[in-house]
């Protein structure tokens, strides 16, 4: 975990995956006089996007080339952010680097995601770089605490709140997923590998089929970080997408953890999330 945020050193490395957080994380260092350099991860970056930035193009498994860019861009400080596919290990090109470091590589992907970044940054920083985390490079891109929305939690849903962070709490230790669906205090859906937009899809679908019978308006999709996890890497993140799934699932509204939890497009997700008359609330950690 990261504790007080550390001197960071310009440039920043943004080791840049798929969405647009990996450029909100790149303007915000901008914005404080940090250079960022993206390293952006192919077949997952935005390569349009990307162009509007100093940028290297990296692949997975190439530890070796990766390390070489980053050294010649001079970046010390280096972040992990953005979506990323997992592939399997066959379906990796391992240069003579990762070759090298095979074993820690393997143990790093057994495991979920939080466990293969952070099984990867252990082996970045025994080669002399340091990973942070938004913590310490982009602070105003998370949650605050309280409610940010018109809208705010009635009882029902606050006890709602309440059993979804007792369910993930629980669910942590085993890796599972970082948010719950919890309707009138019944616990209708947990994240797996399909991620929060395929939870939500599943909520609407049961909805659509009368699995579940609380009328529409009712629920709330509760996402916190696993209770083991690094939090440098793999944070929860909510966005305009993340609303209109909620929306769609017929749900009262989304609480996440304040300070630990990144807000894409917040803006965006405020004004979308008033129009559905949805809440979005930060709660303490």
């Amino acid at each position: 975990m990261t504790s007080a945020a550390p001197a960071i050193s310009s440039p920043v490395g943004v080791i840049a995956g798929g969405g647009t957080m990996p450029f909100a994380v790149a303007e915000s260092l901008a914005k404080r006089g940090i250079a960022p350099v993206l390293f952006a991860l192919r077949g997952a970056c935005d390569p349009v996007r990307v162009e509007g930035f100093r940028h290297r193009w990296i692949s997975v498994g190439q530890l070796g080339r990766a390390t070489k860019l980053f050294r010649e861009e001079g970046c010390r400080d280096l972040i992990f952010i953005g979506t990323l596919m997992r592939p399997a290990l066959s379906e990796i090109r391992l240069d003579l680097k990762t070759l090298r470091v095979l074993g820690n590589v393997i143990r790093a992907f057994r495991g979920g995601d939080d466990h293969l970044l952070s099984g990867v940054g252990r082996i970045l920083e025994q080669d002399g770089f340091r990973m942070v985390g938004i913590k310490d490079v982009a602070p105003d891109l998370l949650m605050p605490e309280g409610c940010i929305t018109r809208a705010t939690p009635a009882a029902n849903a606050s006890a709602d709140i309440v059993r979804g962070r007792e369910v993930l709490a629980a669910l942590g230790p085993f890796d599972i997923g970082q948010a719950a669906v919890v309707i009138d205090g019944h616990v209708v859906a947990v994240e797996d590998i399909e991620g929060t937009d395929g939870l939500l899809a599943r909520v609407a679908r049961l909805r659509a089929d009368g699995r579940i019978r609380a009328p529409s308006g009712r629920g709330v999709l509760v996402k916190a970080p696993k209770s083991s996890q690094d939090l440098r890497y793999d944070l929860p993140t909510i966005g305009p997408r993340t609303v209109e799934g909620a929306a769609k699932a017929g749900l009262a509204g989304i609480a996440v953890i304040a300070g630990n939890t990144l807000a894409a497009e917040p803006q965006a997700m405020i004004e979308a999330a008033d129009a559905g008359r949805l809440f979005v609330v930060g709660l303490p950690s």
